[in-house]
């Protein structure tokens, strides 16, 4: 299974918006907040590994 590992840019509600940080793209992923661990600030540095979030 691959790890990839994104950035929070933006928080909206109950959705963040992740930029992929391992690749160069400039394509945004929105997530609902209900993935993601509760404790996420714009700027959090995550890795989703075996379809999972974790702060890094």
């Amino acid at each position: 299974m691959e790890t990839w590992y994104y950035e929070v840019e933006s928080i909206d509600g109950d959705y963040a918006n992740l930029k992929r940080t391992d690749i160069e793209t400039d394509d945004l992923k929105l997530v609902a907040r209900a993935l993601l661990p509760a404790e996420i600030v714009v700027g959090s540095k995550l890795k989703y590994e075996f379809m999972q979030y974790t702060m890094m």
